[in-house]
């Protein structure tokens, strides 16, 4: 599209689009998915008390998941619905908690009275005839506004005069001041002041002066002309000089004249003089249509297929268009096609594809640049593409091991003793054998699927003596050949001569068949240790050996000793009873009665309580033979103590106390 003037269907489109956007967008940015809604229903969670926050917050909640997608909590239906009817029926409500009850009211269509709008309506129209305070005249008109677009008949008196009023606040570069009394302009102010004065013309039951409308218009120029640029050729609005607690982001501030600007187009006719190239600019940090690769890890080995997503920011279909792929870059930036080729369209899956064998990339890391075209020129319009997408993508392969030999040689002109050829795509059992004075020789070439030389990030050499000691040596990746000189690594081999096994572990990232294999074992025969030579580091215990089978024991119990007879067991039974059958026998001869038992209620409470707590001694002695031991068994009995001492004292202290009257009378 050409710089130059756009006609008012045109920039109300493009910003539309950008008053929908939420934040800057790229073409590695996904779409909004289940986990953007999850973030956002975490983010408006209630609090502990049940509780969503203020009316504004609530009714970012409402709207946020209304946006999204979110489904409706029932908790937060049930609270947004509440506060707001609360909102609108109170007297003391401000003009920003009608305003936002009732667009709460709106977004879900809670059960509020006619009446009460009649009411609310009443309320900012005061406010708006009272006020000069720009944000007081926006709260108060967009409630107006909200109110008749739920089918109230609303209409503001003396439009003329509310516009003038909103238009005094402007400034000659086209900011706004919040208030007459502000000395610094805004250009946030701006945006809801356009926004306000949109609502106006929406109110009013004439038409507003036309000069007025031209005057804002040449007002919304000049607020352009303070646009800012980045590198990228993105453009946005920024605050110039404000109060810290007023400042506003970039973000805030953009999506503010975006709204204001939206709106005002939106009432007024006739041309909105901006140009071309400031409304795409603005548009480049809210690109609606975003290219994403539902992965960027590709196989050689599964001949899998370039996929590509294109898709708006909300995760919706996308118009017909045409993806190409234009140019593919290595990891250096190197050019390794610039060939055109576009991808194809599966309408079931909604993916553009392409096999990416015929563009002979190679293992590893590339950057593949994608050019967007829409199918319909009136979509043009409506959806702003960008210019190009760069993503990167990782290719896998399956590595191919060449030449693997292993052997020994005797110096560094290369006398080998013994060589073998391994395959370490496969365990081997190579026996090798060499003392001191020799090498170990290790030499294997990788490479890719197309032929060319890979370097592995990662290959090792590790070998483990007999006695658990490991040594690991790092096999540069470049090297086709390596070797390890046994003479100046005696003290690091700590002079262990015996066995050790060998293993060779080849890893990387684009390397499908990395491997760990064992290759052999090599009998190593080094000179005595010195008697200062260094002792090989003590082994870890493994952790978990303690929670290994112990060692079995073996015991043989001595022969129970011999026990008596049965029937003197149950003689000596009967004996330990006879103190209680003497007990009962007394007890019977004495003529125990309950003469002296207390005819009141509260000592004779006591005093039944005291005698079943002797009950309860009796039965805890009977416990302590059958199952207790003897600490439980005393435990036990120290609370019954404190209590038989308690309730004995009072049962004994009322008897004492009649005894006494008796003998007196």
């Amino acid at each position: 599209m050409a710089a130059g003037r756009l006609p008012a269907s045109v920039t109300l489109l493009l910003l539309l689009l950008a008053a929908t956007a939420v934040a800057p967008l790229a073409s590695a940015v996904r779409p909004v998915s289940d986990a953007h809604r999850s973030a956002a229903a975490e983010l408006f969670a209630a609090s502990p008390d049940g509780s969503f926050g203020d009316v504004e917050r609530i009714y970012e909640a409402v709207r946020t998941f209304q946006i999204l997608g979110v489904e409706k909590d029932k908790s937060l239906t049930g609270e947004a619905c509440k506060v707001a009817a609360e909102k609108l029926a109170s007297s003391s409500s401000t003009a920003k908690d009608l305003f936002h009850a009732v667009r709460i009211s709106g977004v879900l269509g809670c059960g509020v009275d006619s009446g009460v709008y009649d009411d609310v309506a009443t309320k900012l129209k005061a406010v708006i005839k009272d006020t000069n305070s720009l944000l007081e005249l926006y709260y108060s008109l967009g409630g107006l506004l909200s109110i008749k677009e739920k089918g109230h008949n609303v209409v503001l008196p003396d439009a003329d005069s509310t516009f003038h009023a909103i238009k005094a606040l402007s400034q000659s570069d086209g900011r706004w001041r919040y208030d007459t009394n502000s000395a610094e302009s805004s250009t946030f102010a701006a945006g809801v002041a356009l926004e306000a004065l949109a609502s106006v013309v929406s109110l009013a039951d004439s038409e507003i002066d036309p000069s007025m409308i031209a005057v804002v218009k040449n007002d919304i120029v000049k607020l352009f002309d303070t646009i800012k640029s980045y590198d990228d050729g993105t453009f946005y609005f920024d605050e110039k000089h404000v109060d810290a607690t007023e400042y506003k982001g970039p973000i805030t501030t953009s999506a503010s004249v975006v709204r204001g600007v939206t709106s005002f187009a939106a009432v007024a006719s006739g041309k909105l003089n901006i140009p071309g190239e400031k409304i795409l600019g603005l548009a480049k940090a809210f690109v609606p249509l975003i290219l994403s690769l539902p992965s960027k890890v590709f196989s050689l080995t599964s001949k899998d297929q370039l996929k590509v997503e294109v898709t708006t920011v909300f995760g919706s279909a996308a118009p017909p268009l045409r993806v190409n792929l234009v140019q593919v870059l290595g990891s250096d930036s190197k050019v390794i096609t610039t060939e055109a080729k576009e991808l194809q369209f599966d309408l079931d899956s909604n993916v553009h594809y392409l096999d990416i064998a015929p563009l002979k990339i190679d293992v590893g890391k590339y950057s593949l640049v994608f050019e967007i075209s829409l199918q319909e020129p009136e979509h043009e319009t409506i959806y702003a593409i960008g210019g190009r997408n760069t993503e990167t993508i990782f290719v896998t392969g399956l590595i191919k091991v060449d030449k693997a030999e292993i052997g020994i040689s005797d110096n560094d002109a290369g006398s080998v003793e013994s060589v073998q050829k391994i395959d370490p795509q496969k365990d081997a059992s190579v026996s090798l054998s060499a003392n001191h004075l020799q090498k170990l020789r290790l030499s294997f070439q990788l490479s890719t699927p197309l032929g060319k030389t890979f370097k592995p990030h990662q290959v090792f050499l590790k070998l483990k003596h007999e006695s658990k000691v490991e040594h690991l040596f790092v096999v540069p990746g470049s090297a086709r050949q390596f070797k390890i000189d046994f003479l100046g690594l005696v003290e690091k081999f700590y002079y262990l001569s015996g066995r050790y096994d060998l293993e060779l572990a080849v890893g990387d990232a684009a390397m499908e068949n990395s491997f760990l294999r064992a290759l052999g074992h090599l009998e190593l025969d080094l000179p005595e240790a010195p008697e200062k030579a260094p002792k090989p580091p003590a082994q870890a215990v493994d952790p978990f050996s303690k929670f290994g089978p112990k060692k079995e024991i073996s015991h043989i119990f001595r022969a129970p000793e011999k026990r008596p007879p049965k029937e003197l067991s149950f003689a000596f039974t009967g004996l330990t009873l006879l103190p209680f059958v003497g007990f009962l026998i007394g007890l019977m001869r004495l003529g125990v009665n309950l003469k002296n038992f207390p005819p009141l209620s509260a000592p004779a409470v006591f005093a039944s309580l005291f005698h079943e707590g002797i009950g309860a001694v009796l039965l805890l002695y009977v416990l302590f033979w059958v199952k207790l031991d003897l600490f439980t068994t005393l435990k036990y009995l120290s609370f019954l103590g404190v209590f038989l001492v308690f309730v004995g004292h009072r049962a004994l202290s009322y008897l004492s106390s009649m005894s006494a009257k008796q003998k007196t009378a």
